[in-house]
């Protein structure tokens, strides 16, 4: 998925949600350079209503992209960093005794947000790790019994190291499961960095995106708008099947253990007609199926150790899937 190479938004006109949600693209960048698709998923997500797997080394503004985001879009984020000690309730709210009232009342935790950054995810343990997955799912966080519905739009944004696993909890594949898109933030090239360097030199500060001029181009009224439209975007009976084919073919790779299951076509489904509906058509064509398969589809998979040892990944694996499935005409 590359957004730079495509005519997203051309068809929009100012004050339609396309538009709004395609000068978020122009807004992030003053605060974040080079990371137009990592921004594109993160639309996608909100327009799916589906949360985001961040994975990058420390250090290339996965938190900064977020934190972007939400000023872009008005929208209240909140951070959790995620450590081996953190507590479900540090993460959901917990029951507080008020001496005053002589009684217990609720306390928010920081899930109750617009965004929520979960940085290191798998640094804690599956008992904390699964204190979200009801807030995924559900839109909701229960504690004593009482459920209590989080705000809309609500995205999770989950970050982890690829390369540092001494002190790490790798996610079960049902929680990764839950995750609508896996990203992968790549270092910047060598121009990106001079570029990233170059602001830096003349004061840019990255706790401060308001004096970097990041400002409200969206809003979530404009998000709600978009998700309707998006609703109405075309799915022939072809592309379905296509798309059917292509999580189909990963059960039966050689090299894989676990295939996409049925939620992940859903997925690949949803994301194929968010992205149609971004490039400025109110129908989908194989080539969306194409350009979000990566993402949506390499954390539903699971390579065999053998496949593994021989240098094979989930992306070359979806990638050669791609190839050879026939696309409908």
């Amino acid at each position: 998925m590359d957004p730079t190479t495509d005519n997203a938004g051309q068809t929009g006109h100012p004050g339609s949600p396309r538009a709004a949600l395609e000068a978020l693209r122009a807004e992030i960048a003053k605060a974040v350079v080079g990371q137009d698709p990592a921004v594109t998923g993160l639309v996608v997500a909100l327009l799916c209503r589906g949360h985001v797997l961040l994975e990058g080394v420390p250090g290339v503004a996965k938190t900064l992209l977020v934190r972007a985001l939400a000023s872009a879009l008005e929208l209240d984020t909140k951070r959790v960093q995620f450590t081996p000690d953190l507590m479900p309730s540090d993460v959901t709210g917990s029951l507080v005794y008020d001496a005053r009232t002589a009684e217990f009342s609720f306390q928010p935790g920081p899930v109750f947000t617009n965004l929520l950054l979960a940085d290191e995810i798998n640094r804690t343990p599956p008992k904390t790790q699964s204190s979200l997955l009801e807030a995924m799912e559900e839109r909701q966080v229960t504690v004593d019994g009482t459920p209590r519905p989080l705000p809309d739009p609500f995205l999770v944004a989950a970050t982890q190291n690829p390369v540092e696993y001494e002190g790490t909890y790798p996610l079960p594949e049902a929680q990764l499961d839950r995750f609508l898109l896996k990203l992968t933030i790549p270092l910047p090239s060598r121009e990106d960095e001079i570029d990233v360097l170059t602001r830096h030199a003349a004061g840019f500060n990255p706790r401060d995106l308001h004096a970097a001029g990041v400002r409200p181009v969206a809003t979530a009224a404009d998000l709600e708008a978009a998700r309707a439209a998006v609703a109405k975007t075309t799915i022939s009976p072809e592309i379905t099947a296509y798309v059917v084919d292509i999580c189909r073919a990963t059960r039966e790779s050689p090299s894989l253990t676990l295939g996409v299951s049925p939620r992940g076509a859903t997925a690949l489904l949803a994301t194929s007609r968010a992205w149609a509906w971004l490039t400025g058509r109110d129908y989908v064509i194989p080539d969306d199926v194409k350009a979000l398969a990566l993402p949506t589809l390499r954390h539903r998979v699971q390579l065999r150790p053998e496949a593994e040892m021989e240098g094979v990944t989930a992306d070359s694996v979806i990638n050669a899937i791609l190839t050879h499935v026939p696309v409908p005409r």
